[in-house]
């Protein structure tokens, strides 16, 4: 990130900042300039409040069009991730399309310990069942392996992670976006923190000291209440 960053500076390019729902890299670089450390710091996953999102394997899908734009990623491997996008959705839609009958599915359903079907049913609807998995749905179902035949082990495993977790996912996904708010509100470099009486004194001298540059910067500082954020939301006109 520095040589990144570096190299924006130099060709006065606006910096990459990788947001805590965008990658593990983005959260321990804001908990060491927003929270500090007074002992080693070690990046453990807890750290990160939105775990679901930032998985492995759909680190190519974060990260790949960002790296693609600042010229670390080649043509090729940018073509790549759009192929496996846009089949990941395919594969999602077929799930949503096709319709199971209880004699193609049901052995696999008893073997699984999972109740039968007496009526057909969309593939989706069976994948969301727990110990289900979409790989030996289509090595149970003929129909289900027609249709799945000629897509990777790799794109079927992301459609199926995208399928089963698809309710965790988006409530995630919701968070980030009132998150994101409070990281829209910037705070001018050159504001005095002193003017606010109505802060905390634990409050005012770090904001002083930290210089937060938007508002959900200000929010995640030890020892920053609620409140104080507060405060600062509605000074500058919020």
């Amino acid at each position: 990130m520095a040589g990144i960053n570096a190299h924006q500076k130099a060709k006065e390019l606006e910096p990459v900042v990788l947001s805590r729902s965008e990658a593990y890299i983005g959260v321990l670089i804001d908990d060491l300039i927003n929270k500090g450390t007074d002992e080693p710091y070690r990046m453990f996953t807890s750290r990160a409040e939105f775990r679901t999102l930032l998985r492995q394997d759909n680190a190519d899908i974060r990260l790949t069009e960002l790296s693609y734009k600042l010229g670390l990623a080649s043509q090729e491997r940018m073509e790549r991730v759009q192929i496996k996008t846009q089949q990941v959705s395919q594969i999602k839609e077929l799930l949503n399309e096709i319709q199971l009958e209880p004699e193609d599915i049901n052995g696999l359903l008893e073997t699984c310990q999972s109740s039968p079907l007496s009526i057909k049913q969309k593939a989706h609807q069976i994948l969301l069942r727990p110990n289900i998995s979409l790989a030996q749905m289509i090595q149970h179902s003929a129909k289900l392996g027609v249709v799945m035949d000629g897509f990777d082990s790799e794109v079927l495993e992301q459609a199926e992670i995208q399928v089963k977790y698809d309710t965790y996912i988006e409530k995630e996904k919701e968070l980030v976006s009132k998150m994101s708010q409070l990281e829209d509100l910037v705070i001018p470099d050159s504001f005095n923190y002193d003017k606010l009486s109505s802060l905390s004194n634990e409050a005012r001298q770090k904001f002083s000291k930290i210089r937060p540059r938007t508002l959900g910067q200000a929010s995640r500082i030890s020892g920053v209440n609620p409140s104080d954020v507060q405060i600062l939301m509605v000074f500058m006109g919020r």
